[in-house]
């Protein structure tokens, strides 16, 4: 497929070693790209990046670590020679419940990470290669960052905070390097199996936030720029089980 050809590309995965980050690393590969993955252990990252069987490489860094981060970065173009796609999927969620439950702590890492961490990687890769050669950035948000939620609220504002963050960075990039977001809602992946009933039929899996990351990163989505990209099967709209099986009354 001509618009999802990433063959010669090379791909800068934070939190590749598990779960979206993986996803998006094996879809990019897949599309003939060249990965650099980060997972906090060394251990992690080389594990992921050997299940790949392509052009992945693992490399040991925080997700605001930024002497780790501007190592990765180094050693990216040492390898490679450029790097073209960024995809931040590292994220935390150290701040479960009410949000007047939380302390100092858990607010700064909960933003550490899910904000100042896509900011800290865009900054490096901007400043080391796409501010003069372009590319693509890709960020990791949430459907929860679009209304309450009584467990997570810190964790979805801060993804929220994310979404105005890829609005902003892909005006001050513009146009050399594109930005964008995926917003996923409840993914199944063992053991979060979720069990409310979709429009889609059913919830998204890792594979489906994966592919759609490699879209974006491709030339299919060149047009594409400030975006946010909800994959969620269409959980926004409501339990579907209402709607099935049922008669329907008119008015």
């Amino acid at each position: 497929m001509t618009g999802l050809d990433l063959t010669g590309r090379t791909a800068i995965v934070t939190g590749g070693s598990e779960g979206i980050g993986s996803a998006a690393a094996r879809a990019i590969v897949a599309a003939g790209g060249n990965v650099v993955l980060t997972a906090r252990r060394q251990e992690a990252a080389d594990a992921a990046a050997a299940e790949l069987r392509g052009a992945a490489v693992g490399f040991a860094a925080g997700g605001i670590d930024e002497s780790a981060a501007l190592r990765c970065v180094e050693a990216t173009m040492s390898r490679f020679g450029g790097i073209d796609i960024l995809v931040n999927a590292a994220d935390r969620n150290p701040s479960a419940g009410p949000v007047l439950d939380q302390d100092y702590l858990r607010f700064t890492k909960t933003f550490g990470v899910n904000v100042w961490g896509p900011i800290l990687w865009t900054s490096l890769v901007t400043r080391v290669w796409m501010g003069e050669h372009g590319g693509v950035v890709i960020n990791t948000v949430s459907v929860g960052g679009a209304a309450g939620e009584p467990a997570h609220g810190l964790f979805h504002a801060a993804k929220a905070a994310l979404k105005h963050v890829t609005e902003q960075l892909a005006l001050e990039l513009s146009p050399g390097v594109r930005v964008n977001a995926v917003a996923p809602g409840a993914v199944r992946t063992p053991p979060d199996q979720p069990q409310s009933a979709v429009a889609a039929a059913d919830h998204a899996v890792p594979e489906d936030i994966g592919a759609a990351i490699a879209f974006l990163a491709s030339d299919a989505a060149g047009r594409i720029t400030g975006e946010t990209f909800v994959i969620d099967g269409g959980q926004r709209l409501g339990d579907a089980t209402s709607f099935r099986g049922g008669e329907c009354s008119h008015v």
